[in-house]
């Protein structure tokens, strides 16, 4: 891959990766980030993203990875701090508007709301998505089955429940 391609490539998947990116994490300026670091280590390999055939899915797979892993290390470093220190400081809860869909989404564990996003955000066949996570394709149906049931019932609007009959 030529300098210029890569160019054209990173101006036409930045901002899906990050979107995408996005909905896995549940924190823009994080995927952001990850993404950025993602395609700072697609350019070292350039050469071999374009043999591989896939460079967006690689990038995808590395961002997740750099996030999972700054995900375990601010854990760990909360884990001390909060062994020596008092409570952290008050955050101002975000924008109502995306309060339902990304608490419903964090709600799900990592690994459905990673297929789903990569189902439905993505736009992945379950066997592109098999490919791309390591898992069996059954095991994708499954997160996929789970993870629908698991946000319809979490975004089901109480005042839609049955009404009396009239």
């Amino acid at each position: 891959m030529t300098v210029e391609e890569f160019e054209e490539f990173y101006a036409q998947a930045v901002a899906r990766l990050t979107g995408q990116l996005y909905v896995m994490t549940g924190d823009l300026q994080e995927a952001q980030d990850v993404v950025q670091e993602a395609f700072v280590k697609a350019w070292v390999r350039r050469g071999r993203l374009e043999r591989d055939g896939q460079p967006e899915a690689w990038i995808r797979t590395v961002a997740w990875r750099l996030a999972v892993s700054r995900w375990r290390f601010r854990r760990r470093s909360a884990d001390a701090w909060g062994r020596g220190s008092g409570a952290p400081e008050y955050v101002a809860p975000p924008d109502p508007d995306h309060v339902v869909l990304v608490e419903a989404l964090r709600g799900l564990p990592a690994q459905q709301r990673r297929t789903l996003t990569l189902h439905y955000l993505c736009d992945l066949t379950v066997e592109q998505i098999a490919g791309e996570t390591g898992l069996s394709t059954s095991t994708i149906k499954t997160h996929l089955v789970r993870g629908r049931a698991a946000l319809a019932h979490r975004l089901r609007d109480p005042r839609m429940e049955e009404a009396p009959d009239v």
